[in-house]
């Protein structure tokens, strides 16, 4: 299930600020929308669950982000990778990155 914030930015079709835009709050049985600052219509829950699947989806690829980024070679490291690449004729630049990419596949 899809976060309600990520339902947010789709119906809004912007980045939001969850500090002053649009307030969310839990109480211990879900989260829902405690103030909307915006100049749009606040969203009915069926507006919001309208977006399950696409904000699943970014989710998912958020998700896979990530841990991409998380796993991959510092940029420091990537430049010395393709500096001697360059120098010896070798791929380990290319290899760091493909291996990460299969292991966190889009």
């Amino acid at each position: 299930m899809a976060n309600l914030s990520t339902k947010i930015k789709l119906y809004a079709n912007k980045e939001i600020n969850f500090l002053n835009e649009v307030i969310l709050q839990d109480d211990g049985n879900g989260a829902y929308i405690k103030e909307w600052n915006l100049d749009i219509a606040q969203p009915t829950e069926a507006q919001l669950n309208a977006f399950e699947v696409q904000a699943n989806e970014v989710e998912r690829i958020n998700n896979i982000r990530s841990q991409r980024a998380n796993n991959y070679p510092s940029l420091a490291d990537q430049l010395d990778m393709q500096y001697w690449d360059k120098i010896n004729g070798t791929n380990k630049w290319q290899q760091a990155i493909n291996a990460v990419k299969q292991k966190y596949p889009k």
